[in-house]
């Protein structure tokens, strides 16, 4: 059975925007990917919430990328695809995190990655909505936030084009939701679930 393996933040571990609960496996995005994909594949699911990619977390070791990451996976056996879905969270403002900061560490990440699998799958971190900043997550996130979400796609697709990476970009599917303009709502994880099924289809069939 080939392994997939969804490595990311809330939107990967299915943060449910309407009460701070985790979907449940009928409704994430990535329990959804088990299934439709059936036994063809298993998931492994590694999403933690407030999870950055690039910047140490004050929360420790589980919830900084560039730290726990690389353990991960030099405990685990290969993967057939890894998808990586990390760095909203590195653009709170307190991290005032920059460009090239963005830059080196999606690199790091992207070779750790490579060590374990020869199919990589990024997804680049969330365009935010205005109205996040009329909410509760309005205490992590900024306009200068919102700002550097709308530009750091472009940092993702370029490094995902130089390290022979697929690029899948969520933000042409779906949208955050209304609620906190930072997590995706349950019609959103069917969207994403279905394209990305698709998608790795396609990508399964060079898997040797």
């Amino acid at each position: 059975m080939k392994k997939i393996l969804c490595y990311g933040d809330s939107n990967t571990f299915g943060f449910n925007p309407k009460d701070g609960s985790r979907f449940d496996e009928s409704t994430r995005w990535t329990a959804l990917l088990q299934a439709y994909l059936h036994n063809n594949f298993e998931i492994i699911e590694e999403g933690l919430c407030d999870r950055t990619g690039f910047v140490d977390n004050p929360k420790g070791f589980l919830f900084s990328s560039q730290r726990h990451f690389p353990k991960f996976l030099s405990k685990s056996d290969k993967f057939d695809i890894i998808v990586l879905a990390i760095g909203t969270n590195d653009l709170q403002f307190q991290y005032n995190i920059s460009y090239s900061v963005v830059q080196r560490g999606l690199v790091e990440l992207i070779k750790n990655a490579q060590e374990k699998s020869n199919k990589i799958i990024i997804v680049p971190p969330v365009i935010l909505k205005e109205n996040i900043l009329n909410g509760y997550f309005k205490i992590q996130f900024d306009k200068m936030s919102i700002i550097k979400s709308k530009k750091i796609g472009t940092i993702y697709r370029k490094l995902s084009n130089a390290y022979n990476c697929r690029y899948f970009d969520i933000n042409k599917i779906v949208q955050p939701s209304d609620t906190d303009g930072l997590h995706y709502d349950e019609q959103s994880h069917k969207i994403i679930a279905n394209k990305l099924t698709e998608f790795i289809k396609n990508e399964s069939d060079s898997i040797k």
